[in-house]
């Protein structure tokens, strides 16, 4: 019983989840929707949106298990892949001939 005896709620992770806010206060001479710009780019950056989607629905334990260890070997790929020394860095030119476009065809003689 040590949860009871310091106070502490074994939801108090998610409480403190819930009451983030987030706070924009409009500069002077600055327009509303400036204002309102910021408030949405705090929000994206605070992850609000992401928790609203996630909570929309309910999903199985086993199901959001899965699906973060999908994110984290995505990660640890993408990671792999931008640290690669052995990856080519630009883009490969084919040598083919260029298509056949419209400057092409105005320059062959017409069969009529």
């Amino acid at each position: 019983m040590a949860v009871a005896e310091t106070g502490a709620s074994l939801f108090a992770p998610l409480l403190e989840e819930r009451t983030r806010l987030i706070k924009v206060l409009v500069r002077p001479n600055e327009s509303l929707e400036a204002a309102l710009r910021r408030f949405k780019r705090q929000c994206n950056y605070g992850g609000v949106f992401r928790m609203a989607k996630a909570n929309s629905w309910h999903e199985k334990r086993s199901d959001k298990r899965r699906r973060e260890r999908r994110e984290r070997l995505r990660t640890i790929q993408k990671a792999t892949r931008k640290n690669d020394p052995k990856r080519k860095r630009g883009r490969k030119r084919s040598m083919r001939s260029p298509r056949m476009g419209r400057d092409s065809r105005e320059a062959r003689p017409s069969a009529a």
